[in-house]
């Protein structure tokens, strides 16, 4: 039986015990380059991520690919750190990985990069660590090189990390919004809006119970499966992060020239999450998500895929919620369940700030 990752986590813990350090907390001689530097990198960073390439400790690191490659870069500012369900280490991973292979690419390397708030504390560094430890391997990914800096307190929120990734680009994939067109599917990994409500959950004055939990996950391996099995046939892959669903659904319509139509009766959303969206005045379709994606697939496909995505541990809620359609180029419209239609325009602003 496959191992949750909480305990997992927990398993890692006690395989990985904290090592006797000089000081509890970050110093900004952590970041001068010296003793201190070293001391926190060799028995945590190095010891932790360990692998044959980051184990060289160079300046940078010399791999080995072929064919096609995605690059792509992400920084994670996230307040607070650690919320429900995971912190900043598994989802500065998770996000990079998630980006890769929404281009169509398998995740390989990863950079990491730290930049810590003077007066952090060890043991949340290296829970954090532990956490990145975890979902580089749950996501099969090598974390090869990296850098630390130090800021003075007050000057940051605890830790902000780096991470740029690099992937070989799948056979078969041909990931373009251009490929779309009319009658295509519309489909959802997920249930939407976990990871927004989670996040605020926490923050002031907004606190509730639940036991609302992030989504964030990798998704690289689903969407490998997708690939092969479907190959040109999914057409476009989105994670609707900063922004949700609604703002990436209406790029798509833009950048394709076509229109969309989705079906609010169809849209997954938990019924603790719908319950703090509308407490707290928020569309789920405009709150971030950290590990679902959208896929616009060919319509004879439609079915196949979503049976193989609900046949991974992340993709159980899938759902087809519309399709690309001619009328009204270049716009989303939302049909309600009692006939009413209304348009879903890009999110104006920032609904949620430092959510990822």
């Amino acid at each position: 039986m496959e191992i949750a990752p909480k305990n997992k986590k927990a398993k890692m813990r006690l395989q990985c015990p904290m090592p006797k350090l000089t000081f509890d907390k970050i110093t900004l001689g952590h970041g001068s380059g010296g003793k201190l530097t070293h001391q926190l990198l060799e028995s945590g960073v190095f010891d932790i991520l360990s692998n044959p390439i980051l184990d060289k400790q160079h300046d940078g690191a010399i791999i080995e690919m072929s064919g096609k490659i995605a690059m792509s870069t992400d920084s994670f500012v996230i307040s607070p750190v650690f919320f429900p369900g995971g912190n900043i280490g598994d989802l500065a991973v998770n996000g990079t990985v998630n980006d890769l292979a929404m281009c169509g690419a398998k995740p390989r390397y990863l950079s990491l990069s730290f930049i810590l708030e003077e007066g952090l504390s060890m043991e949340e560094f290296w829970d954090i660590l532990l956490s990145i430890k975890l979902a580089a391997e749950m996501a099969d990914v090598q974390i090869i090189t990296g850098d630390t800096k130090v800021v003075e307190r007050g000057k940051g929120d605890k830790i902000f990390i780096n991470t740029t990734g690099i992937g070989e680009l799948l056979p078969g994939a041909d990931i373009s919004v251009e490929r779309i067109s009319a009658g295509d599917k519309v489909l959802i990994s997920g249930q939407l809006a976990a990871h927004g409500i989670a996040i605020m959950s926490l923050r002031e004055g907004l606190e509730f119970e639940s036991d609302i939990e992030t989504d964030s996950c990798n998704l690289n391996h689903i969407i490998a499966a997708l690939v092969e099995n479907f190959g040109t046939d999914i057409k476009l892959l989105r994670d609707p992060t900063r922004g949700g669903l609604g703002t990436v659904l209406n790029e798509v319509a833009k950048g394709a020239n076509q229109g969309i139509r989705i079906e609010e009766g169809k849209l997954p959303v938990d019924m603790q999450v719908k319950g703090a969206c509308e407490l707290l005045g928020l569309d789920p379709l405009y709150v971030a998500n950290e590990g679902l994606f959208m896929a616009v697939v060919s319509p004879h496909i439609a079915d196949e895929a979503l049976e193989l995505i609900r046949s991974f541990e992340y993709g159980t809620h899938a759902c087809e919620i519309g399709e690309v359609i001619e009328e009204h180029p270049k716009q989303v419209v939302l049909h309600s369940g009692i006939g009413g239609k209304r348009v879903i325009h890009m999110l104006v602003g920032e609904q949620l700030p430092r959510i990822c």
